[in-house]
């Protein structure tokens, strides 16, 4: 782990729970591609209220990043890579962007939690991030739907 801040929050983590002191590394990584979006998600985050974040297959599959899974570990940090907090993967879905639910979109509890706002706003994220790719979103494109849990700190 290259962060020296997430490898010091693995630690301290692990510190309290030795039952994962085998687990694989965890992930580091920041939410959205811009510093205002990211302190938003990170404070969502930190209260609790987002427990989801939504990733194109398309994204991961050109960016050569795996799909997450049930049990990951997640060091989640801010915009300037500073680790913030733990999270771990509880549930992961494939589903095309058109069947998203209203649930899934409270879940993620970014704006006013409604379909309508995820559907924009993850619409606009898709949109920039296989633009590099040369590549646009489809209504019929896999999202993965990752829910997770805040586990450090509690």
């Amino acid at each position: 782990m290259d962060n020296a801040s997430a490898r010091n929050m693995w630690g301290d983590f692990l510190d309290t729970h030795l039952e994962y002191a085998f687990a694989d590394e965890p992930r580091v990584t920041h939410f959205c591609d811009n510093e205002k979006d990211c302190q938003t998600c990170l404070k969502l985050v930190l209260s609790g209220t987002k427990r989801a974040t939504s990733h194109s297959l398309l994204g991961l599959q050109l960016r050569g990043e795996r799909l997450p899974k049930i049990g990951d570990f997640t060091v989640i940090t801010d915009w300037n890579g500073k680790a913030r907090c733990i999270v771990r993967t509880v549930a992961v879905k494939l589903k095309p962007f058109f069947s998203i639910r209203g649930s899934y979109a409270k879940l993620e509890g970014e704006g006013d939690k409604s379909l309508d706002y995820w559907k924009k706003t993850h619409w606009e994220y898709y949109t920039r991030e296989l633009a590099e790719f040369s590549r646009e979103p489809r209504a019929s494109m896999i999202v993965v739907c990752e829910v997770f849990e805040k586990v450090f700190p509690n």
